[in-house]
C-alpha cells in the first residue's frame, strides 16, 4: 500500500478540526462537492480527492475498489491522517464501504450517497468499458446528464450540464475503463452486517442509476444505518440539491461522530453517538440469494484445489454473467456434466493459467474457432475478446492472419459473424 501513487487532494477548513473526507463518483472530480464545502468546513477539515485519471490525479489505473481504498489510505498516511469521517457518492461510496469493512479502526462515521453494495451487473460495466475502448469517452460524456440529473434540472441549468459533460470528456479513458472493471467486481452484499459505524444512506428520489431500492438494501444490511431520500433529485444529488445534502451531512456527522483528542496517542479518537432519529426509515429485508448446490469434486482433485471455483469466476469475467447464467440454466441431467467439464478444465485449468494474458488467449481462441468453423462459439468469443481488451482493429488483424493459415472461406464466414458482434457491442446507446 505504501507504494501506491498518491491521489490529487485538497483541504478546506481549520487545520485542527477533525478530518471529513468527500469521495467523488465515476467521471466526476472533487468539484461535485463545491456547494457542500463552505458549510462543512466550518466544523471539519474537509479533505477532497480526485479518482485516478480524473481531474488532476495521475493517470495510474486502479483495477479494484480495494486498490483504490489502499491508494487513498496511502495518501492519508503520508499526511498523517489516521481517523476520519467519510462521505462518498457512487464509486466514492463504494470506497467508503471498503474502508469501513477493511479498516474499521480508521472510519468514525460514514455517509453513502447514491451508493449500492453492488452496482448493476458486471456485464453492464464491462460493456461500458468496451464502448470507451472503441469510441473514446465522448458517447459516455454526452449521455451523462441523462444519468446524473432530472430532466427539469438539466434543461434549467445548461451551464452545469455542460460542466458535467466536460468532466467526463477530460477523464483518462484507461482509468475510466479500470474503474468500470472495479465496479464490475465490487459486491459487498454479504458483508454489510460487519459495518459497525453510524451510517447515513442518502439517495435522490428520482435516481435511476442507484436509486431508493439500492439504498434500502444498504439500510437493511448495515446495523446502524438511516435512510434519507431527497425529493426531486437524481444520481448527482449533491449537485442537484446542494442545500438538502449539506444539511443532511451536517446533521449526520454532528450527531453520529463526536471526535475527542486522545492525549496518550496524540490522535483524534472516535466517540460514537446515536444517529439523529429524524433520518430514520423502517428497514426492509434484503432479498436472500438462492444458493446453488456445490459441484461434486472429482477424485483427481482430491488433495489439491478443485479448479471449478476459479473456472466459474474466469468464465463469468470473460463471457459475462448473462451468457454463463443462460448456459447453466439450460443444463439438465444430460448436459449438466458437460457444463461442469468445460468450467473446470477449459476455464479453471487453461484460461486461468498464468502463462498467457487474456488478450493473448482470446487471439488464440478466435484463430482456433475460425479454423474449426465454429461460428456460434466465434460470436460469443468475439464478444469476450472485446471484454478482454482487444479492439475491433486487433480482432480484424487476427481474422486476416487466420485467412492465410485457415483458409479464405473460413475467414469470410468469420468476418461476417465478428462484424455483427462488434457492431452490436461497440455502438453507443443513445
Amino acid at each position: 500500500m505504501n507504494n501506491s501513487p498518491a491521489l490529487q487532494y485538497r483541504f478546506d477548513g481549520p487545520e485542527d478540526a477533525p478530518v471529513l473526507i468527500l469521495g467523488p463518483s465515476l467521471g466526476t472530480t472533487w468539484h461535485m462537492f463545491d456547494r457542500q464545502v463552505p458549510e462543512l468546513a466550518k466544523q471539519w477539515r474537509v479533505f477532497r480527492y480526485d479518482l485516478p485519471g480524473h481531474g488532476g490525479s495521475p493517470a495510474h489505473p486502479t483495477g479494484s475498489v480495494s486498490d483504490l481504498a489502499d491508494r487513498l489510505l496511502a495518501t492519508l498516511d503520508a499526511l498523517g491522517v489516521q481517523c476520519f469521517g467519510y462521505a462518498g457518492c457512487a464509486l466514492g461510496g463504494a470506497v467508503g464501504l471498503e474502508l469501513a469493512l477493511r479498516h474499521p479502526e480508521r472510519v468514525a462515521s460514514l455517509g453513502l450517497i447514491a451508493a449500492s453494495p453492488r452496482f448493476g451487473t458486471a456485464d453492464e460495466f464491462r460493456q461500458r468499458g468496451v464502448i470507451v475502448r472503441t469510441n473514446g469517452l465522448d458517447p459516455i460524456a454526452r449521455t451523462s446528464p441523462e444519468r446524473w440529473f432530472t430532466g427539469g434540472f438539466a434543461a434549467a441549468q445548461p451551464a452545469i450540464t455542460e460542466w458535467a459533460v466536460q468532466m467526463v470528456r477530460t477523464t483518462d479513458p484507461g482509468c475510466y475503463i479500470a474503474a468500470c472493471e472495479a465496479l464490475a467486481a465490487f459486491d459487498v452484499r454479504s458483508e454489510l452486517a460487519r459495518i459497525g459505524v453510524p451510517t447515513l444512506v442518502l439517495v435522490g428520489s428520482d435516481d435511476q442509476v442507484t436509486g431508493p431500492a439500492e439504498a434500502r438494501t444498504l439500510v437493511a444490511g448495515i446495523p446502524d444505518a438511516r435512510l434519507a431520500v431527497v425529493p426531486g433529485a437524481s444520481h448527482l444529488v449533491p449537485v442537484e440539491q446542494p442545500a438538502a445534502v449539506t444539511d443532511l451531512l451536517v446533521r449526520h456527522f454532528s450527531t453520529a461522530w463526536q471526535p475527542a483528542y486522545d492525549h496518550s496517542t496524540g490522535q483524534m479518537a472516535i466517540v460514537a453517538a446515536p444517529v439523529n432519529p429524524v433520518l430514520a426509515a423502517p428497514p426492509q429485508l434484503a432479498p436472500i440469494a438462492e444458493i446453488a448446490p456445490a459441484p461434486v469434486v472429482p477424485p483427481q482433485f482430491m488433495g489439491r484445489p478443485d479448479p471449478y471455483d476459479a473456472g466459474i469466476k474466469v468464465r463469468r469475467e470473460v463471457l459475462g454473467d448473462a451468457h454463463v447464467d443462460r448456459a447453466l440454466a439450460q443444463a439438465d441431467e444430460f448436459s449438466g456434466d458437460f457444463q461442469e467439464f468445460i468450467t473446470r478444465y477449459a476455464w479453471g485449468e487453461i484460461w486461468d493459467r498464468p502463462g498467457l494474458d487474456r488478450r493473448s488467449r482470446s487471439c488464440v481462441t478466435l484463430t482456433a474457432l475460425v479454423a474449426g468453423g465454429h461460428l456460434d462459439e466465434l460470436a460469443f468469443h468475439t464478444r469476450a475478446a472485446l471484454r478482454n481488451g482487444l479492439t475491433p482493429v486487433e480482432i480484424k488483424e487476427v481474422l486476416l492472419q487466420a485467412a492465410v493459415y485457415c483458409g479464405v472461406p473460413a475467414a469470410n464466414s468469420a468476418f461476417k459473424v465478428a462484424q455483427q458482434v462488434i457492431r452490436e457491442e461497440t455502438t453507443p446507446t443513445e
